[in-house]
């Protein structure tokens, strides 16, 4: 069997256990390569487990916006930590009870995608409203708008992340 070695990284994040195909995801929720950090990305690679995404980045680390999406697309990641070689913390992501801000509902009549004031109706918001999504089940999760109850499926969801990074 044939191996491929990937250098290791003096200091940034690894982030491993990543859905098998969802790696580009998580680059483009990183807004990585966006500058001169080393990126190495292996995807559909055997783990202990079965199949894996793994994504390494030099001198980055996430955000907790960005390991909250991270775990919408992928709740079986782990990120690793690394400075000066060596794991300095590792630990898997979290599913979030919610999320604001990040994620549009996919139901174009929904309040929440309609410019105010209202075309052909007589409501008119003065302010308007941040997205706004419940989280629902494990493995797959999915999201459910906490305005209209539209359903967004796991395998939908980066479709309709609200900035397409």
């Amino acid at each position: 069997m044939k191996h491929l070695k990937v250098s290791r990284i003096k200091n940034g994040t690894v982030i491993d256990h990543i859905t098998p195909g969802y790696s580009i995801y998580v680059l483009e929720i990183l807004n990585e390569p966006s500058n001169d950090n080393i990126v190495s990305l292996a995807m559909n690679v055997y783990g202990k487990k079965g199949k894996k995404d793994i994504v390494k980045i030099e001198d980055r680390y996430p955000d907790e916006r960005e390991t909250d999406m991270i775990a919408l697309i992928s709740p079986k990641a782990t990120i690793d930590r690394i400075e000066n070689y060596i794991v300095k913390e590792k630990y898997n992501v979290k599913l979030p009870h919610e999320v604001k801000g990040m994620v549009r509902c996919k139901d174009d009549n929904c309040i929440i995608n309609k410019k105010y004031p209202i075309e052909g109706t007589s409501i008119f918001n003065k302010e308007p409203t941040e997205q706004w999504m419940i989280v629902n089940g494990k493995d797959k999760p999915f999201l459910k708008c906490g305005f209209c109850d539209g359903i967004i499926e796991f395998e939908e969801m980066p479709n309709y992340f609200i900035h397409r990074f």
